[in-house]
């Protein structure tokens, strides 16, 4: 396989689209002398935005609509603010798409059920609703920040109905490329959207940004942002995750070679909801404000999901430009 990522594909790779295999935007580029594209090798080559066309499906009437997945929150004021913001410019950059919605969490589904009575649709049952409706042609878009494990679950639900439509597409989360071979480098511009958020940092001032954390290999991502932080000369803010590496006892120890005495914690999520008003920013010993403060440091919070920044929403309705891109090739 010739590693070359490419937005135009060779001939071979395109006689898939045909055939109804998987397109998308980018992938790597298969070496010409390749004739006989299996469905591994073209699935394993598939980088970017993922498409399939449904063959059976070829003289279906085109209708669009966008299907926004989301993990989700029991944090109702949080979620009109971030969740439904980050919808809300979607749908208004797309005025003529309607915008569904799906909660990739079933915890979440039933718990905002039994608290506020409001009903939210899985995956699933939003893909059979918008194939009730009739829809044709549909762009999913996910509200994840990284490609881990629950990108990966939107992209294993989201193949799974290619059957049912006749186009459909998977946008990518809020940072994938990272600038080689002359791709974007979307960690750069995730940072440079979050910064307008930092607060105005003095000497021995830092800001820490809370990810969330995962098993998936994704979470090498958080090395990533810590050396384009590093580049984009942001010496004073770290990155570190719930559940994942690096965490706040690895950071604890460059703040005070650093020679901070302040910090501001600051989350990374979609949803300012419980890692945020508890893990971080809560009053129990463990919390990660309160072990600062036992080392001695000075600690303020921002409580506020990624979805409430203007700059990261304007992502987000980027990325859903590009899944309907893919829809109109």
């Amino acid at each position: 396989m010739k590693r070359s990522i490419k937005s135009v594909l060779t001939a071979s790779m395109a006689a898939l689209c045909v055939m109804g295999m998987g397109m998308s935007v980018n992938a790597y580029e298969l070496n010409p002398e390749v004739k006989d594209v299996t469905p591994a090798l073209r699935e394993a080559s598939t980088v970017g935005v993922w498409t399939h066309e449904n063959p059976a499906m070829k003289n279906a009437p085109d209708k669009d609509a966008i299907l926004v997945m989301t993990f989700g929150t029991t944090f109702t004021d949080t979620r009109h603010k971030t969740i439904d913001a980050v919808e809300k410019a979607i749908q208004e950059a797309n005025p003529n798409v309607p915008v569904y919605e799906a909660y990739t969490s079933h915890i979440i589904i039933d718990r905002v059920k039994a608290k506020e009575g409001i009903t939210k649709l899985t995956p699933e049952e939003a893909f059979a609703k918008l194939k009730a409706d009739g829809y044709t042609r549909v762009a999913v878009v996910s509200l994840d920040v990284i490609p881990g494990m629950e990108y990966s679950y939107d992209s294993v639900v989201t193949k799974m109905q290619a059957p049912n439509f006749k186009k459909i597409s998977l946008a990518t989360p809020l940072m994938y490329f990272q600038g080689t071979e002359g791709e974007p480098d979307q960690v750069v511009d995730f940072l440079k959207a979050v910064s307008t958020q930092f607060p105005k940092m003095g000497a021995h001032d830092a800001t820490l940004i809370m990810a969330h954390g995962t098993p998936h290999p994704g979470n090498a991502y958080y090395s990533v942002i810590q050396d384009r932080l590093h580049q984009l000369g942001m010496n004073n803010v770290f990155v570190y995750s719930v559940e994942g590496r690096p965490n706040l006892e690895d950071v604890i120890p460059k703040l005070k070679a650093g020679g901070f005495n302040h910090v501001t914690l600051m989350p990374i999520m979609m949803v300012a909801g419980d890692h945020a008003n508890n893990d971080m920013a809560g009053s129990e010993p463990d919390s990660h404000k309160s072990q600062l403060e036992a080392q001695g440091f000075k600690v303020s919070t921002y409580i506020h999901g990624l979805g409430e920044n203007k700059a990261v929403r304007d992502i987000y309705v980027q990325r859903a430009d590009e899944a309907l891109a893919a829809l109109q090739k």
